[in-house]
């Protein structure tokens, strides 16, 4: 009767872990992003450099400050209507036609790239976050089956000494299974640590309170990856947060690019000067010209960029930096293929294992049950089933294992596609 009870027990222990709440997980870990999305400090961080960066592109756009002189005679200089004592100029400076346009264009593009790291972090962050809540939970439940496991084996201790204090069996099988329950108790001190350990990860990630009750699922919902693969490697080339930034940077050294070119051309400056003068001492001279001041408009100017070696080198640093970040997105798109593949064949690994430990627990429940009736009936076989024990524990903690490695490739997969 109690080997039956045990082989029911560890039925519905098998059968527990397979329930599906998808639903419900999934919401939480959705809220779990939302929280890392709102509170994580180096996201925060990210997203400001871009605010900052933006700020340039008002910078670059606009003219060269005003120029104000004033100077002051300390020798008059004598003219007809009188001695000049001061003198105010303002003038102006305008780039060539296209120039500050250019400029701009630079600052856009850079505050893009700035966007594109910023887009890069938070999907990295909701990765990092999928992939702590996924190891939390299959220590969880690792833990779980642990104890149920020791209360297992602990109603085996109890059966065994029974049948030796009716001298039945041997002292020995009582010993073993203390024994494995010491070992297996060892192992659940380590999974507790590792949760605590792993909780504080989560929590930091999370920016809350280290110590924070983490709601898990009862059982992990099952993550797909499309069908396609070749659609999944498309989206990672036209979507990938590390590419849109490359592409962004290409951009930006084409408007430097053109920018330096401008930046070789003639700037043409604007001026007026006003100068006062004082009373002159000439009898001859009206009231209304004497003292007149003196406006000289307009005064006109054009800089010369004579030494082309400098605007020359200007732009073929620019058209370099546009071949280094070429090669660079080609290396790039090469790592994440390579990635994807990696992933790929990780996701296709989980779910043969999946369905390999189903059917392999099974099996190991049904050799238990026959394994138990042996030992009820001819007091044989106790190291088998200890040993089989083992099996359906290791089956139970295999099958936790592959679901959670099944969603974290689909996570790295949405992380490559840039999700």
């Amino acid at each position: 009767m109690k080997m039956n009870i045990i082989y029911i027990y560890l039925v519905l222990l098998i059968s527990y872990s397979l329930i599906t709440i998808e639903g419900k997980g999934q919401d939480i870990l959705s809220n779990y992003l939302v929280t890392a999305a709102e509170n994580n400090p180096g996201l925060k961080a990210k997203f400001n450099e871009y605010m900052a960066t933006l700020e340039i592109a008002s910078q670059v756009n606009t003219l060269p400050d005003m120029q104000f002189a004033f100077g002051y005679f300390i020798h008059p200089v004598e003219t007809r209507v009188g001695p000049q004592k001061a003198k105010i100029s303002v003038s102006q400076m305008f780039p060539w036609f296209g120039r500050l346009k250019a400029s701009e264009d630079v600052a856009i593009q850079k505050a893009k790239v700035k966007y594109e790291t910023f887009e890069e972090a938070k999907s990295r962050l909701y990765y990092d976050v999928s992939i702590n809540y996924f190891e939390l939970y299959f220590i969880d439940k690792a833990i779980r089956i642990t104890r149920e496991n020791i209360d297992i084996l602990n109603t085996f201790k109890r059966l065994a000494l029974i049948k030796v204090e009716a001298g039945l069996a041997s002292a020995v099988d009582e010993l073993r299974i203390e024994m494995e329950i010491a070992d297996i108790e060892n192992r659940l001190a380590l999974l507790r640590d590792r949760y605590f350990a792993k909780t504080v990860v989560f929590n930091n990630l999370l920016n809350i309170d280290e110590v924070s009750v983490i709601h898990l699922p009862d059982t992990l919902w099952s993550d797909n990856l499309p069908s396609d693969k070749q659609a999944v490697l498309d989206s990672i080339r036209s979507n990938n947060h590390q590419l849109l930034s490359l592409d962004f940077e290409m951009s930006s050294f084409k408007s430097k690019e053109l920018a330096a070119r401008k930046t070789g051309l003639p700037n043409i400056s604007i001026g007026i000067d006003y100068i006062f003068t004082g009373e002159s001492s000439n009898p001859s001279l009206s009231l209304s010209e004497s003292g007149k001041d003196a406006i000289l408009f307009p005064r006109i100017g054009i800089s010369i960029p004579l030494y082309r070696k400098k605007y020359n080198s200007m732009v073929k640093e620019a058209v370099l930096l546009q071949q280094v970040v070429e090669d660079k997105k080609t290396d790039r798109i090469n790592l994440l293929e390579s990635l994807f593949e990696n992933i790929y064949k990780d996701y296709n690994d989980a779910a043969r294992r999946m369905e390999l430990y189903q059917v392999q627990t099974t099996l190991a429940l049904r050799a238990m049950q026959l394994l138990e009736t042996e030992y009820v009936t001819d007091n044989t076989g106790f190291e088998e089933i200890l040993r089989m024990e083992r099996k359906v524990l290791l089956y139970a903690l295999e099958l936790e294992k592959a679901r959670t490695d099944q969603n974290a490739a689909v996570s790295f997969s949405k992380y490559l596609t840039g999700k």
